[in-house]
């Protein structure tokens, strides 16, 4: 069966979404007038004007911690440590240009969210792809699939992922046992998801940003004290890029493929650009100035901050740590820790193991948030309905702590193609 997986993963993977994905941002880049570069100036204003109150919805900061809680999570630290090892420094690189590319295309969902968004009984703004593809194409059929597709990967898929990494952080660390860990986290999971989506909302926006900021300067403060071997781990990014050193050998082709290709997984599955989970949350804004564009400016903030700062700094942390990392036999979350233990001394690995913690909790409990919001879609928000999505979501995170790192990195890239 895992080879099964892996054999699918890599058809999808291989060709099909890197030049689906690359095409669709090229497309917006061009249509918006590289609407990435043309706004970056205004990501302050856009910030600034984020929290400003609206009745009817959430502020644009509050959709915008939501929508950050969903991708900060593990795959912006096992997985930037399962791109270097499969594709070396190169997919950093790569990383970096699928989510320039993704920053377009989050421009043009989240706005498209705000634009064919609705009310709910109760005055929520409710929206998402589902909801474009039904009012604007429409093609219901269409939505519902999207809706169905969504409310597997992230109502159960991708809760696993994190649960995964919790697991094995805390085995790393304490040899903690990693059945108490899911139970323990799958109950703290379900007590935030039942706050609904303002109560979520409220939480996460006090919560994102601190544990964001606590990742962010422990890095920097890290790269300060390894300053001499900063430029070095910098070029060897560029340097490898295009798989120069590898051309003479005859193997440019592969590495550059691999690197090329885990770049825009690990990209993708962070940032999310693409993938319709994020306007989940920016439909439920209500924006300020009152344009659908101003919420794509804000969630494009989004995407700079999780892959340009979240996972470049976790990047260097795994590449200046160097050989004593990047070559041993270490999967995922494990890999940082080490190299945090060899940065940071004894208690590095216990550092990362509370900063996943963090991150996977938050994403689980975001993430359950996008899957109920697409219930609503699929008019099944009902008391019974919803609990059951609970209960799945309960359950996968307990199962997602017992399966093999790469089988479920596995099933969440196939779900998320």
């Amino acid at each position: 069966m895992p080879d099964f997986f892996s054999f699918i993963n890599s058809v999808l993977w291989g060709s099909v979404m890197i030049y689906l994905l690359f095409g669709a941002g090229c497309w917006f880049t061009f249509r918006t007038g590289f609407v990435q570069f043309r706004y970056i100036r205004q990501f302050g204003k856009s910030l600034k004007n984020s929290i400003h109150p609206q009745p009817g919805g959430l502020t644009s900061f509050q959709s915008l911690c939501t929508s950050l809680a969903a991708r900060v999570g593990s795959g912006n630290l096992a997985g930037v440590a399962l791109a270097i090892t499969t594709g070396g420094p190169r997919a950093v690189f790569w990383m970096w240009v699928a989510a320039f590319i993704g920053m377009a295309t989050s421009f043009a969902e989240c706005s498209l969210a705000q634009l064919y968004k609705e009310r709910d009984v109760n005055g929520q703004f409710r929206g998402g792809p589902a909801w474009y593809m039904a009012r604007g194409l429409g093609m219901r059929w269409m939505g519902v699939l999207f809706a169905v597709f969504l409310l597997i990967a992230y109502g159960i898929i991708f809760s696993g992922v994190q649960a995964n990494a919790v697991a094995r952080a805390l085995s790393f660390s304490f040899d903690f046992p990693p059945l108490v860990t899911g139970i323990i986290l799958a109950v703290f999971a379900l007590l935030a998801i039942t706050r609904g989506l303002h109560g979520v909302a409220r939480l996460m926006q006090g919560f994102v940003p601190l544990m964001a900021i606590i990742w962010v300067l422990t890095s920097m403060v890290i790269c300060v004290i390894n300053i001499g071997q900063l430029p070095h781990v910098i070029w060897s990014i560029f340097e490898s890029a295009f798989g120069w050193q590898e051309a003479a050998g005859g193997a440019a082709g592969y590495t550059l493929s691999q690197a090329i290709t885990n770049g825009f997984q690990r990209s993708m599955f962070s940032n999310e650009a693409g993938m319709g989970s994020t306007p989940n949350a920016a439909a439920a804004a209500a924006s300020w100035p009152p344009h659908p564009a101003a919420q794509g400016i804000v969630q494009m903030i989004g995407i700079f901050i999780d892959t340009l700062v979240i996972c470049t700094a976790s990047a260097m942390l795994i590449l200046l740590a160097g050989n004593d990392t990047t070559y041993m036999p270490l999967e995922g979350i494990q890999l940082i820790q080490k190299a945090m233990r060899v940065l940071m001394g004894s208690w590095g690995a216990e550092f990362v193991t509370l900063v996943v913690i963090l991150f996977a909790f938050s994403s689980i409990v975001a993430n359950y948030i996008y899957a109920e919001n697409n219930l609503f879609f699929l008019r099944l928000n009902t008391p019974k309905a919803i609990w059951c999505l609970r209960i799945c979501t309960f359950a996968t995170v307990i199962g997602g702590t017992l399966l093999s790192l790469p089988l479920m990195w596995q099933l969440a890239d196939i779900i998320m193609a």
